[in-house]
């Protein structure tokens, strides 16, 4: 309250400081003892009759703002164990439903062991019969959702399926006749479009912000999702504007608002991120139709194409996605995919990176038949794949088993290594015969660490030359010309590493 009436004591001040100095010249005039002013006789106060021009977007706002409601959750959060943890910080597992806002309460050694806690978000009618769209993490775990109309009318709504991968959710309230949103097209957004926020940020109730679309196709490198595909926006995205509406210049819904990145607890700082609504509209057809999401699974483990990589690999840009690892049995492995291929398009589409190609295979159906152009051996072709079913349990555990032994010799700068043993091989679980040499030291400053080469690493080739022991991996960095390509296993998963 004081930080509210301390900016209404500056907004007065500011409003007598202007006033002071329109009617200055007035003032001085009537402290002159029996001096009168009076206004030219031609002087006339004229009311104001030609109604301003409408050249913003009120007219988009006032049809899409009914669509945009407010949705309350909450939910039993056992506290016991939170008991102890220092003044201000909150978990990983919380902060998502209770932001930043809220750590100062933990840590406190009389909290209850139970706390019903709420949280606040947006969500979007995307039909009349009450189906509203919101994010995942607005509802997870919610034992009560309650919605508030844009005309404050109140219910309770149910939750009618969720996607944690796409951080999505629908819910469902027992009305009809609302207003619903036109949905648009996400694959037509471009750059520099228009892009109008709209959504219950910090719970002061509806507001629209304005901005363009920075970036498409973007992923933060955070794995904020288990699938990135955001649409990026300076519009002002605020917590409890999660599963508000992102719309173009035409009031159509074009994103989903998910995300934001900001230093520390701090809010908006001009990159926000949303759904596609192709994406969204994808998942919720799925949900209404089968309650639950099913995606297609190609059975690779995919990397970007970098540029040393694009080099050693004899490709002309640094685009599409290198096949690190091909699970045994999958599709791909049925399809003659292999190591080191490169995957261009994917049905005459161009693959960019390896999210892309993960987000396009996700979102077809399984024993969808595509095709895949590669490039293998310098030169393109094409496989004929028939897709899988993604287990939604599947994950992947990524990261170095650190080691650090005597004996080792140096070959890149800044790297030692040494033989890989049956008792190393045992302890890093790698398959039966497999060779290569170990990482067992990598300077933070040298390239390979920039790279992404970590200790624990297994080398198992050389500039696509597999090598066994420490001479041959010596011989085969002493021969690389123009930069060095390594095929490492890592926990299980084989990747490449462009130094």
């Amino acid at each position: 309250m004081n930080r509210i009436a301390f900016g209404r004591g500056r907004v007065a001040a500011a409003v007598v400081v202007v006033l002071g100095l329109v009617l200055g010249g007035l003032t001085v005039a009537h402290a002159q003892k029996g001096s009168q002013v009076n206004p030219p006789a031609t002087f006339k106060f004229t009311d104001a009759k030609v109604a301003p021009s409408r050249a913003g977007f009120a007219p988009v706002v006032k049809a899409v703002v009914p669509t945009v409601v407010s949705i309350k959750s909450s939910k039993v959060v056992r506290t016991g164990a939170l008991r102890g943890q220092r003044q201000g910080q909150i978990p990983d597992q919380l902060r998502q439903f209770f932001g930043d806002q809220f750590g100062g309460q933990f840590g406190i050694p009389n909290i209850p062991e139970d706390q019903r806690s709420e949280g606040l978000g947006s969500g979007v009618i995307v039909s009349p019969e009450g189906y509203i769209l919101t994010n995942n993490h607005v509802v997870d775990g919610a034992t009560d959702v309650q919605v508030t109309l844009s005309d404050r009318r109140e219910y309770k709504a149910r939750v009618i399926g969720r996607d944690q991968e796409a951080d999505l959710a629908v819910v469902k309230i027992d009305a009809g006749n609302l207003p619903a949103i036109t949905i648009g097209n996400s694959d037509a957004v471009e750059v520099g479009d228009y892009a109008l926020a709209v959504g219950n940020p910090f719970g002061v109730g509806q507001s629209v912000t304005f901005g363009i679309v920075s970036a498409t196709h973007r992923g933060t490198g955070l794995r904020i999702e288990g699938y990135e595909d955001f649409i990026q926006t300076d519009a002002a995205i605020n917590p409890g504007n999660s599963g508000g509406a992102l719309v173009n210049d035409r009031g159509e819904l074009i994103g989903i608002n998910t995300a934001i990145i900001a230093h520390g607890s701090e809010g908006n700082q001009g990159i926000g991120f949303a759904v596609p609504v192709n994406l969204a509209r994808n998942i919720m057809d799925q949900i209404l139709k089968n309650g639950k999401v099913t995606r297609a699974r190609l059975g690779i483990l995919p990397q970007d194409v970098t540029p040393t990589i694009a080099r050693q690999f004899g490709v002309k840009d640094s685009q599409g996605a290198l096949v690190g690892e091909v699970e045994a049995n999958s599709p791909a492995q049925q399809a003659g995919l292999k190591t080191g291929d490169i995957i261009l398009e994917v049905n005459g589409n161009s693959v960019y990176d390896a999210n892309q190609l993960r987000n396009m295979i996700s979102s077809m159906q399984p024993d969808s038949k595509v095709n895949l152009k590669v490039w293998r051996d310098g030169a393109q072709r094409t496989l004929p794949v028939t897709l899988g079913e993604l287990n939604p349990e599947e994950a992947r555990t990524r990261g170095g088993n650190g080691r650090n032994e005597n004996g080792s010799t140096d070959a890149l700068e800044g790297v030692s290594v040494e033989n890989l043993t049956s008792q190393i091989a045992r302890e890093l679980k790698l398959p039966a015969g497999a060779a290569g040499v170990v990482v067992n030291e990598v300077s933070p400053a040298s390239a390979a660490a920039s790279a992404g080469l970590k200790q624990g690493d297994v080398i198992q080739e050389v500039n696509r030359r597999p090598v066994k022991n420490v001479a041959e991996f010596e011989a085969a960095v002493r021969n690389s010309m123009d930069g060095t390509l390594l095929l490492v296993n890592r926990d299980g998963h084989t990747i490449y590493v462009g130094v």
